[in-house]
């Protein structure tokens, strides 16, 4: 899987992602009147709308990048309606040829870690027919409870060919609470043993350079990216808190390895709310998904800039 996507992001020369987190207040308001007009105020007619949101979005920029990333709490909180729209969002995405990290951010343990990998990545089976549940290609994980609650996706990455990415220092000021904090043993931080772990896991699955088990490490942490991006020398690096969280193409140099690769950078909320952004508010709601099409190439122009290419 892992090698599926350098082979995307080196032909689309796109090392970058599209976070798909739809909310009320991003929805272009004629979008919303329409679905509530077929299907009243409902959470159907919410969802309904994050739908139309999210095609026109892909469409928009599909081929540009080469990754989607939906938040699966933005549909959760509308309920069936919404999980609804968050399996049509991930087999539209792929139909579209793009490759889907499921940002899900599960981390429980035994039965409940792997019915969560088979849910997202693997397969369940009913009686004598196999399906997989929602299809993403990867799936983001919370490793606070250890490798009983990692050790179950990378099982299904083994056996299906997909892939996670592990939170080890993540975007969010507060982040530093508890993986900035040194441990006794080590006399390092947190987020550096759990790099450590991250590589472990990852062993059994490499292939050319890079294994299928990833890490997650905030833009807003260039230092620690720099560091852990040598401490992680065959982990792949999704790299959020692009644009709307403050990080920007010049932070983001030593997350990637000598050739260019080793790391995939998202924006959400600069990619698909963009028509309420200032510079690119000439478009308009009307014309939301050309505003993101327009944040996507200048998203393109500042990363491939920084890595010089």
């Amino acid at each position: 899987m892992i090698k599926r996507l350098i082979r995307e992001i080196q032909k689309k020369n796109a090392p970058i992602v599209v976070g798909l987190d739809p909310q009320m207040a991003l929805i272009p308001q004629k979008l919303l009147d329409k679905n509530y007009q077929q299907y009243g105020q409902t959470l159907e007619g919410a969802a309904n709308a994050f739908w139309d949101f999210n095609r026109a979005i892909i469409d928009a920029v599909c081929d540009l990048i080469p990754a989607v990333k939906p938040q699966s709490a933005m549909y959760e909180r509308l309920g069936l309606a919404g999980e609804a729209v968050y399996h049509k969002t991930i087999s539209y995405a792929r139909d579209k040829g793009l490759l889907v990290i499921g940002d899900i951010k599960r981390g429980d343990i035994g039965s409940t870690s792997a019915a969560y990998a088979d849910g997202h990545l693997g397969l369940v089976t009913v009686g004598e027919k196999v399906y997989a549940p929602f299809g993403e290609d990867f799936a983001t994980v919370n490793p606070y409870m250890g490798t009983d609650a990692v050790g179950p996706f990378v099982n299904v990455c083994k056996a299906q060919d997909k892939g996670i990415f592990v939170l080890v220092k993540t975007s969010n000021p507060s982040s530093g609470e508890f993986q900035d904090q040194i441990l006794a043993e080590t006399g390092k931080p947190l987020y550096e043993s759990v790099a450590y772990m991250v590589e472990k896991w990852g062993e059994e699955t490499r292939e050319d350079g890079y294994s299928d088990v990833g890490a997650v490490v905030g833009a807003t942490y260039p230092r620690q990216g720099k560091r852990l991006r040598e401490l992680m020398p065959h982990t792949y690096i999704l790299v959020p808190g692009y644009g709307a969280q403050g990080g920007r193409g010049s932070d983001l140099t030593h997350f990637f390895d000598k050739d260019g690769l080793g790391a995939i950078v998202n924006s959400s909320r600069g990619i698909i709310a963009a028509y309420q952004k200032d510079n690119y508010a000439g478009f308009g709601a009307e014309h939301f998904a050309e505003a993101s099409r327009q944040a996507v190439l200048d998203m393109l122009a500042d990363i491939n800039g920084a890595l010089g290419r």
